[in-house]
């Protein structure tokens, strides 16, 4: 890390604290989270990272957010918005990408069940 002359070796080793995607978004759940305290390098993948190196970081990230008291909150918001990038509530981007899926499956299945029991109903 590049230092400046004025700035002493413990300020700068500090990592920025972990910033939601959208400011005006942010929930107060942000200042609870664990991650705050944590390389932000370690939830989000450099470029060109090689796949044993992704998964070893990713697992590392996983296990911070596995002892985050707001983990449920920070899924839902990366589900939400959806962050396309990073470890967000103890998942990665793909399995991110799989639960919304699976989302978008239930409610069509909850939709088909409603307009079923609407025409039984009616008839």
């Amino acid at each position: 890390m590049l230092q400046l002359p004025h700035q002493s070796r413990q300020v700068a080793a500090v990592p920025p604290p972990r910033a939601p995607a959208r400011e005006d978004e942010a929930g107060p759940w942000h200042t609870e989270a664990v991650c705050r305290r944590d390389e932000a390098g370690l939830f989000f993948a450099p470029s060109k990272e090689p796949t044993a190196s992704r998964l070893s970081r990713e697992e590392a990230a996983k296990q911070v957010c596995a002892r985050c008291p707001v983990m449920v909150e920070c899924r839902e918001h990366a589900l939400l918005q959806p962050e396309p990038y990073g470890v967000w509530g103890g998942l990665t981007a793909a399995e991110r990408r799989v639960v919304l899926a699976r989302r978008r499956r239930r409610e069509v299945e909850l939709k088909k069940a409603a307009a079923a029991d609407r025409v039984a109903a009616a008839g």
